[in-house]
């Protein structure tokens, strides 16, 4: 996955705000899943991969409807971008074992 920018992390709790919370944990797998993937189709052949983008979490979660962004007072969004920048956290400490001190 390419370097997470905070429009990544707005795009993606947007898209999960759409998703019933019983399944936005397999939704953020899928959505890190698909920008990893991309990523590395684009470093090995140079184009973007046709469905999932460049690599970028936010070309990642592009298939998914985007309703605008909902005001910080919205408990769910809140919700959505604390289980993004959580599971973002865990996933690159999964991969670098020098972060493993900002993990859970």
């Amino acid at each position: 996955m390419r370097q997470v920018m905070h429009g990544d992390i707005i795009a993606a709790a947007r898209a999960l705000v759409e998703i019933p919370s019983p399944e936005r944990a397999a939704a953020i797998s899928a959505m890190f899943y698909r920008a990893h993937s991309a990523d590395k189709i684009m470093k090995h052949t140079g184009m973007p991969h046709q469905a999932w983008g460049n690599g970028s979490l936010l070309a990642a979660t592009q298939p998914r409807p985007n309703l605008p962004e909902p005001s910080l007072s919205n408990m769910d969004y809140l919700r959505a971008l604390q289980q993004i920048l959580t599971a973002l956290i865990d996933w690159k400490c999964e991969r670098d074992p020098s972060l493993r001190r900002y993990g859970r």
